[in-house]
């Protein structure tokens, strides 16, 4: 059956999980709620469809369905599950999206490697996807497509089915042409994303960058530009801009820029945050801090997130105020997404290395300064510890937006707590009440985590307020990037 809207992701829009000796498809867990959010546009449109990944050791003989429809709480759409060998995924993600892309996303140009990219394995991939894609929608149907390892399928869908009205949201950040030019696809990636009708961003800056980076490699022409609004300025934050494109043209087509930030499931947290479970364990964990200060650090085991120098600026703070000592703890959460690569290896050894130091010279018998937790923690558990906190320290090197900030803001239903951000995080355009930090300045980040430990109360919970309110009123399910409509005219992106 064609369908109106199609939704390209890597990810399958469920969890496979076996029970009895057989696969059961049962809904994500994700508190973020990015699949759920992009399920629910499939109940404005008669028939949807979503096109991801399968693992298949032999992908001209995969041992599934290759197509099969779902009838659930958000509508009717089939789920194309694309059959990639082992090899197709690693060259594909493992080597070419993190190891060539990932790090200029983010602005690290000494991690960059594209010398083992296999790149015809990565166009063979998106065209796989485009196919997929093309052959599900309806005829002037709209197709959504997420994330920079999908890049290349906006151009391969516009050869093989013009008809069709093309989306793109990136979800990382979009870097200057300085940092993005590097990358010695760059023109087949960009011409690729010009084949959109809209490309969609969490930040005015990464749309501004992309729209620069057009503007360096074709003949595009920048016919639309808007203020930024208030809610997206933030004084603190490098991220800032004031004005963003909102059209571009080339090659004789209009393309709508638009800028969206994500939010997280603020009714889902607030209730896991108000549960039984989550009070008593949030109770049970200031009973054991007593007038211990609790520092939480929540995030990947990724270098873009800034967890050695996050370790190596609380061992300063500790030896600078000794009174500090047996008064505060840091739990660093810091869970693997990319088991078996190298880099990521290195980096969890690096946070082993340092928080064993720190405890060492630090801790006593009944006193360790630091808890390094490397694994994923039941979200209960972790809504539990965000209520229980007193700081939230949250500072990437490089992030497209942070979650993890939101999370804890949505979680403070007792609106205290305090949130130490860096200004490189994309959240930190909107989030202003949080205590702003510079994560490549050693001041700037033992001056923020002392400024958030000796605040006053009053001051703590006027700030909550204010970022509470900012997260309330941009929960995930307003999340509507771009400026489409599906085929059925009911609007399934708006301008955000």
């Amino acid at each position: 059956m064609s369908s109106d809207l199609v939704i390209v992701y890597h990810r399958q829009p469920y969890e496979e999980v076996e029970e009895n000796g057989r696969i059961v498809l049962k809904e994500n867990t994700s508190p973020n709620g990015i699949v759920p959010t992009l399920k629910s546009f499939f109940g404005a449109v008669d028939h949807g469809a979503w096109v991801a990944w399968k693992l298949a050791e032999d992908p001209s003989n995969p041992d599934f369905e290759q197509v099969i429809e779902i009838d659930d709480a958000y509508g009717k759409y089939s789920v194309s599950r694309l059959p990639l060998s082992p090899h197709q995924v690693r060259e594909f993600y493992h080597v070419t999206s993190k190891e060539a892309f990932w790090p200029i996303l983010h602005n690290f140009k000494e991690r960059y490697n594209y010398d083992p990219v296999d790149w015809p394995n990565f166009r063979e991939v998106n065209w796989t996807f485009a196919e997929a894609a093309a052959a599900e929608a309806a005829e002037g149907a709209l197709v959504w497509v997420h994330d920079y390892n999908l890049w290349l399928v906006p151009g391969y869908l516009r050869k093989l089915r013009p008809d069709l009205r093309i989306a793109f949201f990136h979800h990382t950040p979009f870097p200057s042409a300085d940092a993005f030019n590097v990358l010695p696809w760059r023109k087949e990636i960009i011409e690729s994303l010009l084949a959109c009708d809209d490309v969609g961003f969490h930040i005015p800056r990464y749309a501004a960058n992309f729209a620069s980076v057009a503007r360096s490699l074709f003949d595009v022409e920048s016919v639309g530009r808007e203020r930024v609004p208030d809610k997206w300025i933030s004084e603190g934050t490098a991220l800032i801009e004031r004005m963003m494109p909102s059209e571009l043209r080339y090659d004789g087509r209009s393309i709508s820029v638009s800028v969206a930030p994500v939010g997280v499931d603020v009714d889902y947290i607030t209730e896991n945050a108000q549960s039984d479970e989550a009070v008593e364990k949030a109770a049970a964990i200031r009973e054991e801090l007593g007038e211990t200060q609790l520092i939480l650090s929540v995030g990947r085991t990724d270098y873009t997130k800034g967890g050695i120098e996050q370790l190596e600026s609380f061992e300063r703070v500790l030896e600078a105020n000794p009174n500090l000592i047996g008064k505060v703890r840091l739990m660093h959460v810091s869970v693997s997404a990319n088991r078996n690569m190298t880099a990521y290896e290195d980096i969890q050894g690096d946070l082993e290395q340092a928080a064993g130091r720190i405890n060492g010279r630090f801790g006593t018998l009944d006193w360790q300064p630091i808890a390094l937790i490397s694994r994923a923690i039941p979200f209960v558990d972790l809504v539990s510890y965000y209520r229980a906190a007193d700081v939230a320290w949250i500072t990437p090197l490089a992030d497209g937006m942070n979650l993890v900030c939101k999370e804890f803001i949505a979680a403070r239903v007792d609106g205290d707590g305090v949130l130490v951000l860096s200004e490189f995080a994309g959240a930190a355009v909107e989030l202003e009440s949080a205590v702003l930090t510079n994560p490549f300045s050693n001041r700037s980040m033992d001056s923020a985590i002392l400024t958030a430990l000796n605040m006053p109360r009053d001051e703590r919970l006027t700030r909550m307020s204010s970022l509470r309110e900012v997260v309330q009123s941009n929960p995930v399910q307003n999340w509507k990037p771009g400026r489409l409509k599906t085929a059925t005219s009911k609007t399934v992106a708006s301008a955000a």
